[in-house]
């Protein structure tokens, strides 16, 4: 299905996995472990990445760190276009000055929430896309009313698109029904799948991408899913979704880096740790995420 795959026009189709980000023993990033996930990823069927999101732990890079990220996701997908960092910030100013940031390395497009630091109303959320609009890189909304209290609502959305603000939204509301009302608010505005526990109903509801965040530990059988599922191929996506819930349910939970992670230590790729304040998991909540990996891993999933 044409219209659901990565394309240099609409860079953020596809498969874009919002990367975790290594650290050495010390808690430094470790840029080349990082670019070699960047293209393992890329490799084993997805289209592309997001640095710099809230699995890439941003929150927890100084500048200078959060840079070179994307430096090194750019150099590694050797193509531009298939990098689409996170940048966001308390400030509309600082969120453009990382927009400029990422045009200038030659990034495709961005990922920035609304205002996070307050809940903010229509007029700001308008204003703080605009202005991050302004830098003339594709903007792609980010609707997380639980973390930042901010409901991109279906009308909103469609108003942000209006105004020129926004070329898609990453939808993590969880609220499947949401897709038609906005196909009907928004046509053209692209929907991408936001949590990795709806891919199915999203795509079925016509969902043109998925930020994900499980191909991190198992690029082939997400890339496997998606395009099965986006096809209209329910024989082949079905099975596949039922395998791999147990595990595409921690994306939406408080311990989501954490557990994506551990998971990816399972796979035999690198996880690693976590800089504070998020600490390593423990007790059921470890074992829960063991438990489901290692069955993954038992059913062939890589």
């Amino acid at each position: 299905m044409t219209t659901a795959t990565w394309n240099t026009a609409r860079p953020w189709r596809g498969i874009m996995v919002a990367t975790t980000l290594p650290f050495r023993e010390d808690l430094s990033v470790d840029h080349d472990a990082y670019a070699e996930h960047v293209a393992r990823l890329i490799a084993n069927g997805c289209d592309g990445v997001v640095p710099n999101g809230s699995l890439g732990e941003y929150q927890t890079l100084t500048d200078a760190e959060r840079a070179q990220v994307v430096r090194t996701a750019v150099e590694a997908a050797g193509d531009g276009a298939r990098v689409m960092p996170g940048v966001s910030a308390y400030g509309s100013a600082e969120s453009r000055r990382w927009a400029e940031q990422a045009a200038e390395a030659g990034c495709g497009s961005v990922l920035l929430l609304p205002p996070n630091a307050y809940r903010a109303d229509e007029r700001s959320v308008r204003a703080h896309y605009a202005e991050v609009a302004g830098v003339g890189i594709p903007v792609v909304a980010y609707n997380n009313p639980y973390d930042t209290k901010v409901d991109l609502t279906p009308d909103l959305l469609a108003r942000l698109h209006a105004d020129g603000g926004i070329v898609a939204v990453k939808e993590f509301s969880g609220d499947v029904r949401r897709a038609y009302e906005l196909a009907e608010l928004a046509p053209e505005l692209d929907l991408l799948i936001g949590a990795d526990d709806v891919l199915l109903e999203l795509a079925v509801a016509g969902a043109v991408g998925w930020i994900a965040g499980y191909p991190n530990a198992f690029p082939t059988s997400c890339a496997a899913l998606y395009r099965a599922a986006v096809a209209g191929d329910l024989a082949t996506a079905l099975p596949l979704y039922r395998s791999l819930h147990p595990l595409f349910r921690w994306d939406s939970k408080t311990e989501f880096v954490q557990a994506i992670k551990l998971s990816m230590d399972l796979a035999g790729h690198e996880g690693g740790a976590t800089r504070p304040p998020r600490l390593p998991l423990t007790g059921a909540t470890e074992a829960a995420v063991r438990t489901a990996t290692e069955k993954a891993v038992a059913d062939g999933h890589r």
